[in-house]
């Protein structure tokens, strides 16, 4: 049990948690940031060549340099996971975590997403024996051997290009004509020898013995829907960790991010959003725009509290 009140808690600490500490400490808030783990999905983007100032950095070598700055500020976080918030009478906020709890006069919610499924037969059976969500963490395990990736974003085509380094074949599988990834990602793919794309087509079911093996395909790809392949890369999104904040009663939208206005403030007073888990920036879902969702968000949060 902690009887220390602090200006603002902030729970996330990926880049627009990490941002948001940042100028916390600046406008001098006392705060405390919630992270079990720094940086979230930034650990996994193997090349990153749109950080203003970086012409090439991993995901997780600039976390580092996010995670070194906020804590040269003088941050402190938490690798207690938040388990439930509630607002005591006095407009306070209670932070409950399995073993202590916490106060503050301020929130900035910023846990960013997590990876959706496609929920066909197989997926959970051999996720960890050939289904993967994270490149990054499993690439090498496919060297010189066959995989498929399933998706048409920018995810899904950095994934591809990442696992050249590594299998000898790539299907990038995407259910539609024309892919929504970037144009400089599909130049770089139509460059790459290793990678096939087979558009218009849904992966129906993941078969296997002890692994991974096949595929099956909704549509005959060189007259087979059977696509052999020793594992699978599955990059359709991510959905918001919205849990905590549904509890508390702030809105999200039809696809359960959280609605924000330009201050980053929700419908609840004393809340904050920012990053990937909101409506803002126009659902751009960059580094980027989620630092800079954090930055609003701790400016409005510094104005609530310190200029009224």
């Amino acid at each position: 049990m902690e009887n220390k009140l602090y200006d603002l808690v902030i729970i996330g600490a990926g880049p627009a948690g990490l941002s948001a500490s940042i100028y916390a400490s600046r406008y001098k808030l006392e705060h405390l940031i919630f992270g079990v783990e720094q940086g979230g999905q930034m650990n996994e983007i193997y090349d990153l060549e749109n950080w203003p100032g970086e012409k090439k950095i991993s995901g997780h070598d600039l976390i580092g340099k996010f995670v070194e700055h906020a804590e040269s500020f003088g941050a402190k976080i938490n690798r207690e996971s938040v388990v439930g918030i509630s607002k005591l009478e006095d407009g306070i906020f209670r932070i409950n975590c399995a073993k202590n709890v916490y106060k503050t006069r301020a929130i900035i919610l910023a846990m960013g997403a997590h990876y959706r499924k496609i929920n066909i037969p197989g997926e959970k059976e051999f996720t960890g024996k050939g289904v993967s969500y994270c490149a990054t963490c499993d690439a090498m395990f496919f060297r010189e051997k066959t995989v498929c990736v399933v998706g048409g974003g920018n995810s899904a085509a950095v994934v591809a290009l990442e696992l050249a380094d590594f299998a000898k074949k790539i299907y990038l599988i995407s259910k539609e004509e024309k892919m929504s990834a970037e144009p400089a990602w599909l130049e770089k793919i139509a460059q790459n020898s290793k990678i096939e794309i087979i558009k218009n087509t849904g992966v129906l079911e993941i078969k296997g013995a002890q692994k991974v093996e096949k595929v099956i395909l909704d549509k005959a790809h060189n007259d087979q829907n059977n696509l052999e392949v020793d594992g699978v890369f599955i990059e359709v999104g991510t959905e918001p960790g919205v849990e905590l904040a549904q509890k508390m009663g702030v809105e999200t939208d039809e696809q359960n991010y959280i609605k924000v206005k330009e201050d980053m403030s929700t419908n609840v007073a004393g809340i904050f959003a920012a990053g990937d888990i909101t409506t803002g920036s126009n659902k751009f879902r960059q580094i980027l725009t989620a630092s800079s969702e954090g930055a609003i968000a701790s400016n409005s949060a510094y104005k609530m509290l310190k200029l009224k």
